[in-house]
């Protein structure tokens, strides 16, 4: 349970950490040139490596942990049962990482496009601007279909998620309980 808390704080954490890089890169980008937001860029490979570096990193160290602990004996339903667990909560956690990768990037897409069109239209007339903007618009619009698509599927899946640990609860419960109902209700069978 704390380390639930302690993996979502450190979430919460890594995602201040982005948006204010956010906001440090919309800054720069106000006041830098063509070459500076070319070196910019092999900054921000060699960064994004770093993060996955270190992210690889813990994810060894925490699978690494969890081994151990599996080592150290609980009961063998309970180790297969939290293994599992743990594997649905890691390919979470991966699956969100790369929708989140996926999000930033259309986000610096749009603000790429955006700048295209205003120095397009700094430069342009008025019919190709119009047309520029109707496509923007209709683009803006599939891209927006296909984040509300997928938070929809987002969120089933947290639903479906839920309502097995619901019933893989009920069964634990049930099983402590002292399993067969039916035996209770029919002893002299």
């Amino acid at each position: 349970m704390r380390s639930q808390k302690s993996q979502r704080s450190q979430r919460g954490q890594r995602e201040r950490e982005r948006e204010e890089r956010e906001r440090e890169r919309e800054r720069e980008e106000r006041r830098e040139g063509e070459g500076e937001r070319e070196k910019r860029g092999a900054r921000e490979e060699r960064e994004r490596e770093r993060r996955e570096r270190r992210d690889r990193g813990e994810r060894e160290r925490r699978e690494r942990r969890e081994r151990e602990g599996e080592e150290r004996g609980e009961g063998e339903r309970e180790k297969r049962g939290a293994r599992e667990e743990r594997e649905r909560e890691r390919e979470r956690e991966e699956r969100e990482e790369r929708e989140r990768e996926e999000r930033e990037r259309e986000e610096i897409e749009e603000r790429e496009r955006e700048r295209r069109e205003r120095e397009g239209e700094e430069r342009g007339g008025g019919r190709e601007r119009e047309e520029r903007s109707e496509r923007g618009e209709r683009e803006r619009g599939e891209r927006e279909e296909k984040r509300r698509e997928r938070e929809r599927g987002e969120r089933e899946e947290r639903e479906r998620k839920r309502g097995e640990k619901r019933e893989r609860e009920g069964e634990n419960r049930e099983r402590e309980r002292g399993g067969n109902r039916i035996l209770k209700l029919n002893p002299k069978s």
